[in-house]
């Protein structure tokens, strides 16, 4: 897991420096410190204060939605995580999404990464939707198993 920045965990946060900072002292979050005694945050502590101050299915004061807003997609396979790169060429553009430590990049239109305002550090959802599955297997080592059987087809 990588660990960020008081500021960076702020902002990923949604609160202020000074309150995260406060939040550290007072022993409420988790830190590593540096040999400059500077605090990081794990990403990992991040999510689990995500989850304590927005439980799933918390109840919330249920506003009418702005017009063009999207309040329910059908896709089931959602992938929470932040932009970690946008690169732009021409009508494509590429994002690249960190979700915990993997990374997931989608290639979408130039009009697209515009509507979204899609810049580095935002939060965002990578929405799956597939009839297709591929499985892959990595390539054993070259070290043999004595006393392991291959199976026949």
């Amino acid at each position: 897991m990588a660990l960020l920045t008081v500021r960076v965990a702020a902002d990923r946060l949604g609160i202020g420096y000074s309150t995260l900072k406060q939040w550290i002292y007072q022993g409420g979050v988790r830190t590593t410190q540096t040999a400059g005694g500077h605090h990081r945050v794990a990403e990992s502590e991040i999510e689990r204060l995500l989850a304590r101050h927005h439980p799933p299915g918390a109840a919330t004061a249920r506003k009418k939605p702005a017009a063009g807003v999207i309040v329910a997609l059908s896709g089931r396979n959602r992938l929470r995580g932040f932009v970690e790169e946008v690169r732009v060429d021409g009508l494509l553009g590429q994002v690249r999404l960190r979700i915990g430590d993997q990374s997931l990049t989608a290639v979408i239109t130039r009009d697209a990464i515009e509507e979204l305002k899609l810049r580095r550090g935002d939060d965002a959802l990578a929405i799956i939707k597939s009839t297709e599955v591929m499985i892959a297997r990595e390539v054993e080592p070259a070290v043999t198993h004595p006393k392991r059987k291959r199976r026949r087809a």
